[in-house]
């Protein structure tokens, strides 16, 4: 009786065992009720009914990466590319997941590398290797709607590299430098070409500046000039009349003025220490007292004379010699 009950107790034991189960979080169970899916069980504690329920497949419902090795594919143009993608994928639905695709893992590889082929062969090498984002969105359009019936939503498919063959990238290498030179030598024919129209630009502007300037100082030179002439007119209009008014006592007037200034020159001569010249000192002392006479007949006084005794001025003029030094010729 003991032992019976002893082996009841261990098969409850056992029979509790098998019916807990524990799902772990990030990962769905599906149920199987002789062997055909009942029911998912999400993550927490389940009981599931011994020799009659099992938990057939774990499911990971977490967002996963599947890493599609590299491929050779020959482009539009016949060349051959290397190409390595990665895809992002996550399940939604555990039961399909499970029985609608046998290894999922294998099946999203297999088409992320078909349809990777037939994309990529579809575009130029040029087109490949700027078009990535193109390829992409093309690839995740395709194998999302193409797993679509296995649960399974694929977020994302990027193309990690893209190797062109050495050869084509030596050409790419030489055509980015040519390139890169016609740019260059474009720039600088156009800094050439704007530096040449910027001189010319001064050029000209400096000639209109300097005709202008030329124009202005011959206009005032002649205005100059003009205002001369009227003030020289108008100087010989005073001395035409003063000689009108007053006879040759204004023209001795001014002959003396001229005769002293020049007199007073060759005085002021730095070139000579011993002047010597004829002078007629008569000439001199009468055109004095032609200065005098017009003075007194401007005071009133109507006397003509010399200056200081009254007496008439001689008429004869005795030349005066200024002695020479021995070192004079």
């Amino acid at each position: 009786m003991t032992y019976a009950l002893i082996a009841l107790v261990f098969l409850m034991i056992v029979f509790l065992m098998m019916a807990v189960t524990v799902v772990k979080q990030g990962f769905v169970y599906t149920v199987e009720r002789f062997g055909r899916f009942t029911k998912a069980a999400d993550p927490g504690l389940h009981l599931l009914v011994p020799f009659f329920e099992r938990v057939g497949q774990k499911v990971n419902m977490m967002e996963q990466v599947l890493d599609i090795p590299g491929q050779e594919i020959i482009t539009a143009d016949n060349a051959m590319v290397g190409v390595d993608a990665v895809v992002f994928f996550q399940v939604l639905d555990a039961g399909k997941a499970a029985y609608e695709v046998s290894n999922l893992f294998q099946a999203i590889m297999a088409l992320t590398t078909t349809n990777l082929r037939t994309v990529m062969g579809s575009m130029d090498l040029d087109e490949t290797l700027s078009k990535r984002d193109e390829i992409n969105a093309r690839l995740l359009s395709v194998v999302d709607h193409a797993t679509s019936p296995w649960g399974v939503k694929i977020t994302r498919v990027e193309i990690k590299d893209i190797r062109p063959p050495v050869d084509i990238s030596e050409a790419m290498a030489r055509q980015m430098k040519a390139e890169r030179l016609k740019r260059a030598e474009i720039l600088e024919a156009e800094g050439d070409k704007t530096s040449s129209i910027l001189r010319a630009e001064g050029r000209k502007q400096s000639a209109i500046l300097q005709a202008e300037g030329q124009r202005e100082a011959l206009f005032r030179d002649a205005e100059a000039r003009e205002r001369a002439a009227e003030a020289e007119a108008k100087a010989t209009q005073l001395v035409s009349d003063a000689i009108a008014s007053s006879g040759s006592q204004a023209i001795n007037y001014f002959v003396a003025q001229e005769y002293t200034k020049a007199v007073a020159r060759f005085a002021d001569s730095p070139n000579a220490k011993t002047i010597l010249f004829p002078i007629e000192a008569t000439q001199l002392i009468g055109t004095l007292g032609g200065i005098g006479e017009l003075a007194r007949e401007v005071l009133g006084d109507g006397k003509k004379g010399d200056v200081t005794t009254g007496t008439p001025l001689p008429t004869q003029r005795p030349r005066t010699t200024v002695p020479r030094t021995a070192g004079d010729n």
